[in-house]
């Protein structure tokens, strides 16, 4: 096969391959953004800590709006000057311990649970526009003599996919 028919064939297929994309992301395939288009501000207040670990929410408060900024066409505002706000509260703080050594009985690995209440409000209209309780990320660190992490690196990484799940939990329904 010559140089120009291989041209030809791979736009083909890509014309082909456009043809199955929409404009809108609920109708199939599409480079439209899944988050509302609409809302061009958001304002994330400080969650609120219902537990005895403080300074969790303020670090998962930075990773969302981090996260939104990242993923999102929204610029994050204040309260004041937004189309919606995002509140939120850590609601439970969970350790599990997940192995132990036999012979001392000390935990070997461990997981952190954080479990969050959100609302996501429309100032324009005072709506609720998605509402999540019980909404939990969990994650592992090893405490053991040979590893020795601390619990801030499950708490870091729980806070971490967390803030990824509630940003997603506000794109646009299907």
């Amino acid at each position: 096969m010559n140089r120009r028919s291989g041209m030809l064939l791979a736009a083909g297929a890509l014309s082909l391959g456009l043809a199955g994309c929409s404009a809108d992301p609920t109708r199939g395939y599409s480079f439209s953004s899944t988050y509302d288009a609409q809302v061009r501000t958001i304002a994330v207040p400080i969650f609120g800590n219902e537990t005895y670990y403080s300074g969790l929410e303020v670090q998962l408060t930075e990773a969302i709006i981090r996260e939104i900024q990242r993923s999102t066409p929204w610029r994050v505002v204040a309260s004041d000057t937004a189309a919606t706000t995002l509140r939120g509260t850590i609601d439970t703080v969970d350790l599990i311990r997940l192995s132990h050594q036999r012979t001392t009985g000390l935990a070997q690995e461990q997981a952190v649970k954080l479990t969050v209440s959100f609302d996501w409000i429309d100032n324009r209209n005072g709506k609720t526009t998605v509402t999540r309780r019980g909404f939990s990320a969990i994650s592992t660190f090893i405490p053991h003599r040979g590893v020795g992490e601390t619990i801030e690196v499950g708490e870091s990484a729980a806070i971490g996919e967390l803030a990824r799940d509630i940003v997603a939990e506000l794109r646009s329904d299907w």
